[in-house]
C-alpha cells in the first residue's frame, strides 16, 4: 500500500498555492539537525518555540512608550508584538506569501528588547560602546541562538534560518545596525521579512498615536496640519455624525489610518512586484531595493506624522522623565554589577568566571532580560535602604 502523507506534509503541500516568490517551509534549514515534526511545518514549530520561550513571556512587562507600572491599559512590548503580527498576517495573506513565516518573525522581532523600551536600548548601547554596543535585533538573535535554555541537545531555540534572517534583517526608521555576515549573502531579505518591517512601522505609527490621543499628549490641533490625518479624521467624523464621542471618534480615525496604510502598502507592493518582474524568491533577494513599501506620495505625510509623535509624545517632558528614570536604573545596575559581580545571580557569576573577557556582555544579557518591574525591584533592593531583601526570594 502507498505510504500516507503525514499531517505536516499535507500542511506543506498547501504552500504550493502561494505566490512563487514566497518562502516555503520545506526549504527551511536549522543550525542543528532535528527530525521533522509530525503535525507542524517548520515555521509553525518556530512560532510555538518563540511563544513558549522565557524571553517572549517577559515582553508583557516591558515598555512600549509608557512605563508598564504607569497604567494597565497602555500598550506594552507584548501587545505591540501581537499587533505587528496581526498587520503582518493581513499583508502576507493578501500578497499570497507565507503567513506562518510572517507570524513567527513578527513574534520574535522584539524579543531582544531590554526594559524601558528604546531608552533602555540607548543606555546599554552607551555602556557597551567599547564592547560592540547593543542592538535589540542582534540581542534577539543572541537569545534565540544561545541564551534560551530549553533543550538538551543545543543552546537556544534552534530556529530556522528564515526566521533568524527575519530577526537579523529587521529594519525600521529606528534601527541602525549591521547584521551578521551569514545574512548578508543577498541584497534583500525574503518578502516575509520585509512585510514584518513594514508592519512594525505601521504598528508604531497607528497604535502609539492611539495611546498618545488617549492620554492627551497628542491633540487634534497638532494633527490638523497633517493631510493624511485630516483625510481619515474627516471620514470618521462623517460616519459618526454630530453626536460624536471624542474617544470613539479618535479610535475610528486610527482604524481608518490603519486601513489606508495597509491598502497603500498592498497596492504599492503589487506594483513593485509587477515592475520588477518578480517571479521567484531569488528575484526578491537580488533586487537593489525593498519590494514591500508605502506609496511614494504617502511617505512625506507618514514622516510628518512620525515627527508629530516625536515632538508631542516621545519628547514630552513626562515621557522624558520616564525615559530618564529607566536609563538611570539601567545605568546604576550596570555599574554596580560591574564593580561587584557577586551581586549577580550565581549562574551569571559562573559565566563571567568561565570567560572574564565577556564580563560586560554577560551583565548586559542579565539586565536586558529583565522586565521593567524586576529591574525596578532589583534597583530598590540595592539602593533603597528600607527595601526588604528576603521577601524577594523566589521571584522570577
Amino acid at each position: 500500500m502507498p505510504k500516507k502523507d503525514s499531517i505536516r506534509e499535507r500542511i506543506q503541500s498547501q504552500e504550493e498555492l502561494l505566490a512563487p516568490y514566497s518562502s516555503k517551509s520545506k526549504d527551511a534549514k536549522r543550525r542543528f539537525f532535528e527530525k521533522d515534526d509530525l503535525y507542524r511545518n517548520a515555521f509553525q514549530r518556530d512560532r510555538d518555540r518563540i511563544i513558549y520561550s522565557s524571553a517572549f513571556r517577559r515582553l508583557q512587562h516591558k515598555t512600549q512608550v509608557f512605563l508598564v507600572h504607569e497604567a494597565d491599559f497602555y500598550r506594552t512590548r507584548l501587545t505591540h508584538t501581537i499587533e505587528v503580527m496581526q498587520h503582518a498576517r493581513t499583508l502576507a495573506r493578501v500578497l499570497r506569501v507565507n503567513e506562518d513565516l510572517a507570524e513567527a518573525i513578527s513574534l520574535v522581532h522584539d524579543i531582544g528588547h531590554p526594559p524601558f523600551g528604546h531608552a533602555g536600548e540607548d543606555e546599554l548601547k552607551e555602556l557597551l560602546k567599547g564592547e560592540g554596543g547593543f542592538n535589540h535585533n542582534l540581542q534577539g538573535l543572541r537569545i534565540v541562538d544561545k541564551l534560551e535554555k530549553r533543550y538538551v541537545d543545543f543552546d537556544g531555540l534552534n530556529l530556522t534560518w528564515q526566521v533568524r534572517e527575519g530577526l537579523a534583517r529587521h529594519y525600521t526608521a529606528y534601527d541602525e545596525f549591521m547584521p551578521p555576515k551569514e545574512f548578508l549573502r543577498f541584497s534583500q531579505p525574503g518578502i516575509e521579512t520585509q512585510i514584518v518591517s513594514i508592519a512594525d512601522e505601521l504598528a508604531f505609527l497607528a497604535h502609539d498615536l492611539d495611546d498618545g490621543l488617549r492620554v492627551g499628549l497628542v491633540t487634534e490641533e497638532v494633527l490638523s496640519g497633517n493631510l493624511l490625518w485630516k483625510k481619515v479624521f474627516a471620514k470618521a467624523k462623517k460616519e459618526m455624525g454630530p453626536d460624536k464621542d471624542k474617544e470613539l471618534l479618535y479610535r475610528r480615525a486610527v482604524r481608518h489610518l490603519i486601513e489606508y496604510c495597509n491598502v497603500g502598502v498592498m497596492n504599492q507592493t503589487l506594483k513593485n512586484i509587477e515592475k520588477g518582474n518578480v517571479k521567484s524568491l531569488e528575484d526578491v533577494r537580488k533586487l537593489s531595493y525593498p519590494l514591500v513599501g508605502f506609496p511614494k506620495d504617502e511617505l512625506k505625510e507618514l514622516d510628518d506624522l512620525r515627527s508629530i509623535l516625536e515632538k508631542e509624545m516621545y519628547q514630552h517632558r513626562y515621557v522624558l522623565l520616564m525615559i530618564e528614570k529607566g536609563r538611570e536604573i539601567i545605568r546604576s545596575l550596570f555599574k554596580k554589577f560591574n564593580n561587584n559581580p557577586k551581586l549577580l545571580p550565581r549562574e551569571v557569576q559562573d559565566k563571567i568566571e568561565k570567560n572574564k573577557k565577556e564580563k560586560l556582555r554577560h551583565i548586559s544579557d542579565y539586565i536586558s532580560g529583565m522586565t521593567d518591574r524586576y529591574a525596578m525591584d532589583i534597583y530598590d533592593m540595592i539602593f533603597q535602604p528600607h527595601m526588604k531583601i528576603l521577601s524577594q526570594i523566589g521571584r522570577r
